[in-house]
């Protein structure tokens, strides 16, 4: 979004464009007026979308310039930044059609909630419906965690979506590491310690950004902080993160807990993940059996069997008719690759695109989103490309 900057604060100034820069998608500050005579005299030859105003360096006999700046950039949103009671100055603002009024000094959250407004008030972005999708281990050491993150960053970087992934593992979740090397600053128990801030701005500022359009959650690291944590606070979480993500991917890990259950309950898909061995097949059949007992509709839950190879004495059939359910989706067995990505903390379809791991997320992605990109190519065919070129 672009914008224009009515201040003599160059300090003020410089913290919008330093805000404004980290926002997605980005506030571009165009110009800066040092007052509503030299912005209405000096019109841009590209017209804002935002004009912000400090009213603070207004002068009483400028105070009618507001209407008349605003029949300059009729399709422009205007944003007042006032400090203390300039009654005056408000009702020519209203006058002139000032759709968001900031008290200064600026509140960081405040300015990224009133941008969030403008952003869709302009259509720059839309509230989303996302998805949620649950991974969960049906045995300890299936691989969901390397799956959930992996997939995640898979959405992101191949079919363009916006994607958060919340880590529910407790104290024990490490899904960061698996694609960052950043250290979180804020955990899903520091979010429930604070759920009444809750809203978009405040879930993106404590998340571990991987890629613009990427970001974990961490789990809790402070078991201490357990208490803090409540179902309840699940329900705001994914609320918030429905509106502004395309997918919310859930790393449940394998305790099922108040918490956990109540994100499953919350979820479109369930994707239990299992290896295909006696263990898996015993320990799937017993989480199956609990997800019927709690009512959950046979359609939610999609199986993916990891590191698949062919030609084994236990088949795809067989796993089907013991768990009564079918295997939505296979991941090949590339234990270098994998491996290799879990130690660098690297996404594989970053480190090794080629792999055919690699292959087998792309085709996940397809699946999830149910969308092939007929008017040119596939997200698989996008992916080698990118690696030849």
């Amino acid at each position: 979004m672009k914008a224009l900057m009515i201040s003599r604060d160059v300090s003020l100034h410089d913290e919008i464009a330093a805000q404004g820069a980290a926002r997605m998608p980005v506030l571009r500050l165009l110009e800066r007026r040092s007052g509503l005579r030299d912005a209405v005299e000096r019109m841009l030859p590209e017209a804002p979308e935002l004009v912000i105003v400090d009213a603070s360096g207004i002068d009483a006999d400028e105070a009618d310039l507001l209407e008349r700046l605003a029949r300059q950039y009729p399709l422009a949103v205007l944003m007042l930044l006032t400090r203390g009671q300039q009654q005056d100055v408000l009702i020519r603002a209203m006058r002139a059609g000032m759709r968001e009024v900031l008290q200064l000094p600026l509140v960081h959250k405040a300015f990224h909630e009133a941008m969030d407004r403008v952003d869709i008030q302009a259509g720059v972005t839309q509230m989303r419906d996302g998805k949620v999708l649950a991974f969960i281990s049906c045995k300890g050491g299936s691989g969901a965690t390397f799956l959930s993150t992996n997939f995640s960053y898979a959405l992101a970087s191949l079919a363009g979506c916006k994607v958060l992934l919340i880590d529910l593992h407790g104290q024990f979740g490490d899904a960061t590491l698996y694609v960052s090397d950043q250290k979180p600053a804020m955990t899903l128990s520091d979010i429930c310690a604070q759920i009444a801030r809750m809203d978009g701005a405040f879930l993106a500022s404590c998340l571990v950004h991987v890629t613009p359009n990427f970001g974990v959650l961490a789990a809790a690291d402070d078991p201490s902080h357990k208490v803090d944590m409540q179902p309840e606070h699940m329900d705001r979480i994914l609320a918030v993160a429905r509106q502004h993500y395309d997918y919310i991917v859930l790393d449940v890990g394998r305790q099922i807990d108040a918490l956990s259950l109540r994100a499953l309950d919350n979820a479109d898909a369930i994707y239990p993940v299992l290896q295909l061995a006696l263990p898996d097949i015993r320990d799937g059949r017993r989480l199956l059996d609990i997800f019927r007992s709690l009512g959950y509709p046979g359609e939610r839950l999609r199986l993916i069997v990891n590191r698949y190879e062919k030609g084994g004495r236990l088949r795809l059939a067989d796993l089907e008719q013991a768990l009564g359910a079918e295997v939505v989706h296979t991941v090949p067995n590339d234990y270098i690759a994998a491996t290799d990505s879990v130690n660098q903390g690297i996404p594989l379809l970053q480190l090794s695109r080629t792999s055919a791991v690699a292959r087998s997320l792309a085709e996940l992605v397809e699946l999830v989103t149910a969308r092939r990109v007929t008017e040119s190519r596939g997200l698989f065919d996008r992916l080698f490309s990118r690696s030849e070129a």
